[in-house]
């Protein structure tokens, strides 16, 4: 076997087993200059008219899997080339013990069919001689190119081991004014590159191996150079620090050991201590500075708030990676600060029971909470405590400069160890948590304790927590299971308890928290009239036991509401396999009784489709015929795991056309484009990440009822024309009243003010004790003609003095309508 060969068989065999496990040529720059580099790729254009050839190197010793690497770097060059003959050219030449013509720069006229041609070029195999392949070059020229009237690129892709001699050939070629870019493969020689590439040599030089990175560089230079304008105007060359690594053999003295030479002239064998060695294969290292285009990105303003990753989407896009408690807002901002007048009191167990990570736990926490709920204008005035056997209060409430100063306070808060005496630390904080203002009934702001707690208490709890309330405290716990039973007795509900199953589950819950400060009971909004109805996805996709939690939410969600005939009415339709009522509005007189009920509603299974199930409630659940009362707002909220509702958006709409007001609560790994679709112009839409996390989202579903009651607006449909609050009584009761003029003939309607403050709508007129009543008369309607929206319509009622205000559009009433009043006292 040749010399030559052999050296080539064994430096393969050497090599073939080294992985590439790093690059060998790195820029140094933060995660988001790496990003921009990235998102310049995609805004680089070249245009101008030039020739490009790709000389790749199809050698052993290259490899087939770093010759797809190159053929892919130059498919991702393409890209931001303008293909075509008047503009840019490209070809393609392969090599290795001899050049092979791939295709001339003449061949094709688009992007397509060029990179098409790439992909399918085949690795050729062979020894490495670059210096063959650039004499070919100076004695062809560029096949299929414009000789010198356009800039001619040459861009070789090889890891620099050629078998011949190259300096010389490259040196004519850029001599004839040809740009060469030296692009190394696999392990590559970095001198034989830098003779290669023309200068300036540190920006002809790049790896194929980061193809990303060295097409920006190539572009990159070809600005620069001003071959051609690649990038918009705000976008940048510059330069950054960057290393390149060989990877080289040495030698490395390991030790000696004893060895034996025979002696000149002697036959005597000489012992010694003879050095040996041990070659190593290492990566040597050589910086360098790499110039790349960067443009202006979405993320150069810092967006991202409170701690949050900016991760950019092409040039002005971006999306923000937050923290757990400020995930699902915008930019990692919080929607609402503590915007109520109240003072706050955190009290952190720092016992042996509690451990020094729990009590980490609870100072993390504390510290995000007032990161996303404190700003400048906040009216909240916070305080910290802590404590074993004994409280000690750090930051008494409000004695703060700032909030970053409030958060440094909270750092140097020690870990005390010692027994868990909680009750003992309430009545501390009754007495003296709060200062020792006198201040009292509607000068004193709402006063609050948050315990924070993963240990049980040693000492009595039920007496210290009765005391605190006593003194107008309100108190909530935050912690894990194990202590859930003793917080809802310490504050008294089990409303009033935060439970977190670990460290990012505890974070979850400052927003709940957030609203549990500042939320306040809403008198008379459960004790106001509303027929009420509630649609289970009792299908396959949610499956027995979810749905049995659907039940447990439904069943908690009623028990704030007065269920009788005169104000809340309730019923309950579940969807799966069919539709089946479990039982209609007017079904259960009592609260006891549709708990009961809703209890005993049946899991169907099969396939669900909420559409039906939608329809279903139009015809034959939200009907006068079936207990719907006309003149009471109505409301279905419907809760579903998000399969079976691409057929709900025309259904929905219709209920709500209808007056009835619908919320969509959506659970788990919903479809979130059809639910948005149902959502409605109110954006009555609430996302559930599980059924376990339905429990924390009552608030806000009793929130968007008490919504519902206030709302007034006007609808049109054949069966009945528009709902409004209608009349203010002498004694100031709210009423409200359907207008129903579907009849064929006159239809009177009376809108009576009761002392009992429950408003009602009669069908002709009744006498009330206030001794007010109005009465309408709509004649004559043809058949099938609706009353058109009237506008604002409101009737104000003074002492028993009537005065009627009737704001009309611009468009008068059709003729067939004659409007007349009667007022009897």
């Amino acid at each position: 076997m040749p010399s030559f060969l052999l050296l080539e068989v064994l430096f393969i065999f050497l090599f073939s087993g080294v992985r590439q496990s790093h690059p060998l040529q790195e820029v140094h720059v933060s995660r988001e200059t790496t990003g921009k580099i990235s998102a310049a790729n995609k805004m680089m254009q070249c245009s101008a008219a030039v020739d490009v050839l790709f000389l790749i190197d199809g050698s052993h010793s290259v490899g087939k899997r770093s010759f797809e690497r190159s053929k892919h770097f130059a498919i991702m060059v393409c890209d931001a080339l303008d293909i075509n003959p008047e503009r840019v050219r490209v070809g393609a030449l392969q090599f290795s013990s001899a050049p092979r013509l791939e295709f001339r720069l003449d061949s094709f006229s688009s992007q397509q069919e060029v990179k098409a041609k790439i992909k399918r070029m085949v690795f050729k195999g062979g020894r490495t001689d670059t210096g063959l392949a650039l004499k070919y070059l100076l004695r062809k020229g560029f096949p299929g190119g414009r000789n010198a009237s356009v800039p001619q690129i040459l861009v070789v892709s090889t890891d620099g081991r050629s078998q011949g001699q190259v300096a010389t050939p490259a040196e004519q070629l850029k001599e004839r004014g040809v740009t060469i870019f030296a692009v190394g493969v696999r392990f590559p020689r970095w001198e034989e590159l830098h003779t290669l590439a023309s200068e300036p040599k540190e920006q002809h030089v790049l790896m194929a191996e980061q193809a990303e990175d060295a097409t920006n560089g190539l572009l990159s230079t070809l600005s620069k150079s001003a071959v051609c304008t690649v990038a918009s105007p705000d976008c940048k060359v510059q330069p950054h620090p960057c290393e390149r690594k060989t990877l080289e053999t040495v030698r490395e003295l390991v030790g000696s050991a004893p060895c034996w030479r025979g002696s000149r002239g002697t036959d005597a064998v000489l012992a010694a201590l003879c050095p040996f060695s041990s070659w190593k294969r290492v990566f040597v290292t050589h910086p360098a500075t790499c110039y790349r285009t960067t443009c202006p990105g979405a993320c150069d303003s810092q967006p991202c708030q409170n701690g949050g990753t900016c991760v950019p989407e092409g040039r002005d896009r971006y999306h923000c990676v937050c923290p757990p408690a400020f995930g699902g807002e915008a930019n990692c901002a919080p929607k609402l600060s503590l915007e109520c007048r109240i003072d706050v009191l955190f009290l952190l167990a720092s016992s042996a029971g509690t451990t020094p990570e729990g009590f980490l736990r609870a100072k993390a926490f504390v510290k995000r909470f007032l990161q996303a709920s404190l700003s400048e204008d906040s009216r909240a005035r916070v305080g910290v405590a802590w404590y074993s056997r004994e409280l000690a209060l750090a930051v008494p409430v409000g004695e703060y400069r700032d909030v970053p100063a409030l958060l440094r306070s909270l750092d140097g808060l020690p870990f005390g160890g010692g027994a868990t005496l909680t009750g003992h630390a309430l009545r501390q904080a009754a007495d003296h948590g709060f200062g020792s203002t006198t201040r009292t009934g509607q000068d004193r702001p709402r006063r609050v304790v948050v315990l924070l707690t993963e240990s049980p208490s040693q000492d009595e709890v039920a007496g210290p927590a009765r005391y605190a309330r006593t003194r107008e405290l309100l108190l909530l716990g935050v912690g894990t299971d194990a202590v859930r039973a003793e917080l809802e007795e310490i504050t008294g509900s089990p409303k009033r308890v935060l439970v977190h199953a670990g460290p990012q589950d505890l974070f979850h819950r400052i927003p709940e928290l957030r609203r549990k400060l500042c939320s306040r009971p809403r008198p008379g909004c459960q004790a106001q009239s509303l027929d009420l109805l509630f649609m289970l996805d009792a299908s396959a996709s949610v499956g027995p036991e979810n749905f049995a939690q659907m039940q447990s939410f439904v069943r908690s969600l009623m028990l704030p509401f007065d269920v009788n005939p005169d104000v809340t009415q309730v019923g309950l339709v579940v969807y799966g396999s069919r539709v089946q009522t479990a039982f209609g509005l007017d079904t259960h007189l009592t609260r006891a009784a549709v708990l009961r009920a809703t209890s005993q509603a049946p899991y169907l299974g099969g396939m669900g489709s909420a559409g039906t199930a939608l329809l279903h409630v139009y015809d034959k659940v939200m009907t006068v015929q079936r207990g719907a009362r006309p003149g009471v707002p109505k409301a279905v909220v419907l809760l579903t795991g998000g399969m079976g509702v691409e057929d709900a958006a025309v259904p929905i709409q219709k209920l709500r056309n209808n007056g009835v007001s619908a919320l969509v609560v959506g659970v788990g790994p919903v479809l979130r484009e059809a639910l948005r679709r149902l959502a409605g112009p109110r954006d009555s839409l609430i996302h559930v990440a599980s059924y376990a996390d339905l429990r924390y989202h009552q608030d806000a579903l009793l929130e968007w009822v008490c919504a519902v009651r206030k709302h007034c607006e006007f609808y049109e449909d054949s069966r009945f024309t528009f709902t409004r609050r209608a009349a203010r009584c002498p004694d100031t009761t709210q009423l409200s009243c359907l207008i129903t003029p579907w009849s064929l003939s006159e239809r009177h309607l009376t809108k009576s003010c009761e002392r009992s403050r429950t408003p009602s709508c009669f069908s002709s007129p009744v006498p009330s004790p206030a001794g007010v009543s109005i009465s309408f008369t709509w004649a004559p309607l043809a058949p099938a003609t609706t009353l058109p929206a009237l506008g604002n319509c409101d009737r104000l009622l003074t002492g028993l003095s009537v005065a009627l205000l009737v704001a009309l559009p611009s468009l008068p009433l059709p003729s067939s309508w004659r409007k007349h009043l009667a007022i009897t006292s």
